[in-house]
């Protein structure tokens, strides 16, 4: 009897067995997704072992001092270093309310004409939600006691909340390329999670109620609406170990992308560096053993040292493998008088430091990312 067939059989088919797990294991949390948004995810991974893609909040809509009404094209990041970012930041907070404009005055419309450039040149869009308290009506920052649980199923609110997803499914339909394919989008709801500022946070609700919220809201969005281009984000504020970032985690099934938000405030550079180093640490060992992205979710630093891009953020991250790190909004002169920006503008202190740190092979910016063709 000859065997070799039957011995070539057997092989064909554990190879077939392990091209499978391993293509399983290569999917995002939606099984569904697009091939552009199955690709990103793949791509998201690999990027981490070259690099670490730099974005920014709003960067395409205004800067200190100017606005996109009259300045189309314009970026603060393009205006220092000739380049854009790899990674467009945006919000929706008020879109549930039925407001043209979110919460930083961006209007909607001119947002997803936006996202559409910044992704027809190769870039990434990730998309925040800061949306109002759904029990109170008053803004995120109104951690009214109940709300989380008003909101689940059979909650008196539920419906209520439906009807805010329902207009999110909306807007993200609105995500086409040139090609009629859906955009790819980095959502991460709920973030900041275990601080107790926002209405989801911290001790405003149990780690079961939040986890049932993010379920509800993936599935929601992901089943019911049939939204197949969205990557999700599970993202803390600063924590202490993995069993606190991972308290209110809901399952590996749910999430795809790891991250947190830090902001330096008035820690010194040594003490902002020994932390955000420990943190990376655990994220990337989080992110590594539950097969996630692991990402610096949005940050702000010390720009009073003018060397602080490369003399510290860089030497911190140029130590981990991450995706990517997006750095917040740059309001400027705001009606309250104060002036706020994460990243330089033109003229600014930081930034000829900035495009040291733009120069660095360990950064990637807008021109990087399009060579990598993130969506093939």
């Amino acid at each position: 009897m000859n065997k070799t067939p039957v011995i070539f059989l057997f092989w064909a088919s554990f190879s077939f067995f392990l091209t499978a797990r391993a293509a399983a294991s290569d999917l995002p949390a939606d099984k569904k997704a697009t091939k552009e948004t199955v690709a990103l995810f793949n791509n998201l991974k690999k990027l981490a072992g070259k690099g670490f893609m730099f974005g920014h909040q709003d960067d395409l809509a205004y800067g200190v001092g100017w606005k996109y009404a009259n300045n189309a094209g314009r970026s603060d990041i393009k205006d220092v270093t000739g380049d854009y970012p790899a990674l467009y930041g945006w919000e929706l907070g008020r879109l549930e309310i039925d407001s043209p404009v979110n919460l930083d005055s961006v209007s909607f419309t001119m947002m997803q004409q936006l996202i559409k450039q910044g992704y027809e040149r190769g870039g990434v869009i990730t998309i925040s939600w800061h949306l109002n308290n759904p029990l109170t009506g008053k803004t995120a920052w109104n951690p009214a006691e109940g709300t989380v649980a008003s909101i689940l199923p059979g909650g008196s609110r539920h419906e209520f909340f439906k009807s805010w997803l329902d207009k999110i499914a909306v807007f993200m339909n609105g995500l086409k390329g040139s090609h009629g394919e859906f955009i790819p989008v980095i959502f991460r709801p709920y973030h900041e999670l275990n601080g107790n500022w926002f209405w989801w946070g911290g001790s405003h609700c149990t780690p079961d109620e939040f986890r049932k919220l993010w379920m509800f809201t993936v599935s929601y969005l992901r089943d019911e609406k049939k939204l197949h281009h969205l990557l999700y984000a599970y993202n803390t504020d600063r924590y202490s170990s993995k069993e606190e970032y991972l308290a209110k985690y809901p399952g590996d099934e749910w999430v795809d992308i790891t991250g947190f938000d830090i902001y330096q405030r008035n820690d010194s550079n040594e003490k902002f560096s020994a932390d955000l180093d420990k943190m990376l640490t655990m994220l990337e060992e989080i992110a590594r053993e539950r097969n996630k992205i692991p990402a610096l979710t949005e940050f702000g630093g010390n720009l009073d040292d003018k060397n602080w891009w490369t003399g510290t953020f860089l030497k911190i991250l140029s130590a981990h493998n991450i995706a990517y790190a997006l750095g917040w909004r740059n309001a400027g002169q705001k009606a309250n008088g104060q002036f706020e920006y994460y990243v330089p503008y033109k003229g600014e202190p930081t930034s000829a430091n900035f495009v040291k740190f733009y120069e660095d092979g360990r950064t990637l910016f807008q021109k990087d990312v399009t060579n990598e063709k993130l969506y093939q």
